[in-house]
């Protein structure tokens, strides 16, 4: 009965321990459960941070790239009204290098040319005389003083290349002398008149009383390519002086010789009544007294065929000297 019992409580004590070993598992198990939920959970918890996150930065890849494109069209119409800037400011740059072509400070007509030096023109509508700075051409009008020789050539050279010309008025120190006279270059068809009457032999460098002046050197060099050319009144020995032209005490010089030339030459028809012989040095309109004089001459060294002496200028209508006196 003993071994009954204690086999009877032996068995209880199985089945108790069987049914704790059964709980213990179940509990084990439903804490593995539970770890695995967990562990289920915060993967899933992560994956959903994750799936958080990648949409976040979905967002922001959008909201970025929708902002870029947003700046692109918003930039656009910006571009486009930058564009009319920058086109008047191509344009405001080309106006300037025109102008800067265009070499002067105003622009006028020239309406009449007193002699080589002085011009009359309108400028803004008002009339004015200019004195052309840094040139001095021999004398054709002045009160006191007789035709100088080559001051008729000089003056028309200045009548083919200005008469009723536009032409640009360039200051350079102050603009006008005592006699209320415009002081300035000339520009006519982009060139500087005043230097062309250097070059041409028809001016000398003058009345420096402002240095510098601009276009000194440039005036100098071409000067000195008519001098060294022989051109014009460098044609003539002591012709030109720091003063002006030494044409009076030449002309005597001159007519001393012309007058040997004259009795010694050939007594032909009509060669009496000639001043020079036209087959002797050159001469020019200030060598004679009356137009009438210097046509003669002319005519009988050959023209209007022939000008050796080129004393009918630029035209070529045959009449010569036409500023002197007529007899």
């Amino acid at each position: 009965m003993f071994f009954a019992i204690a086999n009877a409580f032996t068995g209880e004590e199985t089945a108790d321990t069987n049914s704790l070993d059964k709980e213990t598992n179940t509990e084990e198990i439903e804490e593995q459960t539970d770890t695995d939920r967990d562990l289920n959970g915060d993967n899933n918890s992560n994956n959903d941070k994750n799936k958080q996150k990648e949409n976040q930065d979905s967002k922001k890849y959008t909201s970025s790239t929708d902002n870029e494109e947003s700046n692109k069209v918003t930039s656009t119409p910006d571009n486009k009204n930058d564009i009319p800037d920058k086109e008047n400011a191509s344009q405001k740059n080309s106006l300037q290098q025109e102008n800067k072509k265009q070499n002067g400070d105003a622009t006028a007509t020239v309406t009449r040319v007193v002699d080589g030096d002085t011009i009359e023109i309108n400028l803004n509508g008002k009339t004015e005389d200019v004195r052309l700075l840094l040139v001095d051409t021999p004398e054709t009008v002045h009160p006191s003083e007789p035709v100088q020789p080559y001051g008729p050539e000089a003056s028309q050279f200045a009548k083919n290349k200005l008469s009723g010309k536009k032409v640009r008025i360039e200051y350079d120190g102050p603009k006008r002398d005592k006699y209320d006279r415009l002081l300035s270059y000339l520009w006519v068809d982009g060139k500087n008149f005043n230097k062309m009457l250097l070059r041409q032999g028809l001016a000398r460098y003058a009345y420096v009383f402002d240095p510098p002046y601009t276009h000194s050197d440039t005036f100098m060099k071409a000067q000195n390519k008519a001098k060294s050319e022989g051109k014009g009144i460098w044609s003539r020995n002591n012709y030109v002086t720091s003063d002006g032209f030494n044409y009076q005490e030449q002309k005597q010089t001159e007519n001393t010789t012309a007058n040997n030339e004259s009795s010694s030459s050939s007594t032909s028809s009509g060669s009496s009544r000639l001043k020079y012989n036209p087959n002797g040095p050159d001469r020019d309109c200030g060598d004679f007294d009356t137009q009438q004089e210097a046509q003669d001459f002319y005519e009988s060294a050959g023209g209007p065929g022939s000008d050796p002496h080129r004393l009918d200028g630029n035209d070529d209508d045959g009449v010569v000297c036409e500023t002197l006196p007529a007899a």
